[in-house]
């Protein structure tokens, strides 16, 4: 007799979602038992989104739900149980059992010891009963003596704690959470829970949390047909948690689209109590690896007061946003330069700003520039020997700009000129700078319906996410050699 997961669900039917997952709970070791006893009649537990919205359909509390379904409310699908088979990604997850009261809605999915095809009776399953009397232990807990929404939302941050001594690893052993209430106080009278060392203070106001995902990729690309371009996704996760309490409990969830590039060489923040081992074993060293984690990747963690980055990531997108062409043909004191542009068509096309610069070392001053530009427009820095092509906040319908020209150099003078080690003779780069807003190259994301909170009041929750250029290099095709990341240094 055990649960696999348990869920706490308030149905607001003026939401986009008609409703918000307040508490969740998954009983992993369970899972696994779940697994081996069903066999390939095996269903795995939903995230909370899909599970939201299948069990809000079920239960014909979505707004605007009025077209017939026959797989719900057919004659022969009357339910008189409280147990549901809920549709999910072409299969069904059964038992669930579920119910509402108060505006609330209680549900657990219990595990049942033995394959589910066909469906055993009902009556042969225990842990749909002892399902039933943890979720009316829950009700009771929660309104016992509440009277408003402050005092809900204190119940329900003591839950973790409650259901670690109530129902631990899923198995119930008293439906009487005041009981573990009890003694969870007498424990913490007997021995005052500190404040930790790491923290200097608590925090007192309005809770909220912020979460931020920045990517950087970097591109080396050579245009050469015996040479590989390279390009590289980093990824930082910044969250600043206005939280009171000593020690609130926070879970952030990232996750990807369906498309979406796995993330890699996941370095987290020491205040993450608990990790996925699929998460620490993602790698990007072993190439032949088909087994990368997807997601989604689950951070349980107490969070400081400061702002803090929750991890770092890498990942391999398949292809680089911008895939560009740089030619360079030398005519005594001119330069003739031809740069081909493309932005892949999986992109966001729009751009806080996006400008390549082409800069000229070891040579004299500009003094005459001849060009053409198919987009965006060319500045000239004579003095610094540089060009800086704007091409502004979007790609034209084509996706592809080009840019072609004449450029020709004064005396040299040493003084004044850029000088570098690299760039001589051929050797000749030029360099792409662009941020984009609300988007990411792997796709990943924070979903603010997934961010659970254990402390008291209920959190505003930001997220903000961008893609910003770092190294991004287009190196000249008639170049001697290849440059790589370690050999610069500008």
């Amino acid at each position: 007799m055990a649960q696999r997961a348990v869920w706490l669900i308030s149905h607001e039917p003026g939401s986009p979602l008609c409703g918000t997952v307040r508490f969740s709970r998954r009983y992993p070791t369970v899972e696994k038992r779940a697994k081996v006893f069903n066999g390939a009649s095996y269903v795995p537990v939903p995230e909370d989104g899909p599970f939201l919205k299948a069990l809000l359909f079920e239960l014909r509390l979505l707004r605007d739900d009025k077209d017939f379904s026959e797989s719900r409310d057919s004659c022969s699908h009357i339910n008189k149980t409280s147990i549901y088979a809920l549709p999910i990604g072409g299969e069904e997850l059964w038992p669930v059992v579920a119910f509402m009261k108060n505006g609330m809605i209680y549900a657990c999915v219990p595990l049942v010891e033995q394959t589910l095809s066909p469906r055993p009776p009902l009556i042969s399953i225990s842990g749909i009963s002892q399902g039933f009397e943890l979720l009316f232990g829950i009700q009771g807990f929660l309104y016992s003596g509440q009277k408003n929404d402050s005092e809900l939302n204190t119940k329900l941050s003591q839950l973790p704690d409650l259901l670690l001594q109530a129902c631990p690893f899923g198995t119930l052993l008293d439906a009487n959470l005041q009981n573990s209430l009890d003694s969870i106080n007498f424990a913490s009278v007997t021995h005052p829970q500190k404040q930790p060392t790491w923290k200097a203070g608590t925090y007192k106001g309005k809770p909220q949390v912020s979460i931020s995902i920045t990517e950087k990729v970097k591109s080396m690309q050579y245009d050469k047909q015996d040479i590989a371009d390279t390009w590289q996704v980093i990824g930082v996760v910044t969250c600043k948690c206005d939280l009171e309490g000593s020690m609130p409990n926070v879970t952030i969830s990232l996750s990807l689209p369906t498309n979406g590039s796995p993330l890699q060489d996941i370095l987290v923040h020491p205040c993450v109590t608990s990790l996925d081992s699929a998460i620490l074993t993602s790698s990007s060293i072993d190439a032949a690896d088909d087994s990368a984690f997807s997601g989604p990747y689950k951070f349980p963690l107490t969070p400081p007061l400061e702002s803090f980055n929750l991890c770092y990531y890498t990942s391999q997108v398949p292809v680089p946003p911008i895939l560009g062409f740089y030619q360079v043909k030398e005519e005594e004191v001119q330069l003739k330069i031809t740069v081909n542009l493309k932005l892949h068509e999986s992109v966001k096309n729009s751009f806080e700003f996006c400008e390549a610069r082409i800069p000229f070392y070891n040579r004299g001053p500009v003094t005459h520039v001849e060009y053409k530009v198919s987009f965006g427009q060319l500045e000239v820095f004579r003095e610094k020997s540089l060009l800086i092509w704007n091409i502004g906040q979007k790609f034209p319908k084509s996706m592809e700009i080009s840019l072609s020209g004449t450029v020709t150099f004064g005396a040299k003078s040493h003084e004044k000129q850029p000088f570098d080690q690299i760039c001589i003779g051929g050797t000749a780069y030029l360099k792409l700078h662009f941020r984009i807003l609300d988007y990411t190259l792997t796709g990943c994301y924070a979903d603010q319906h997934s961010v659970q909170v254990f402390a008291s009041g209920k959190p505003k929750i930001s997220t903000y996410r961008k893609l910003i250029s770092s190294d991004y290099y287009i190196w000249n095709s008639k170049a001697p050699a290849p440059v790589t990341y370690g050999s610069l240094s500008l």
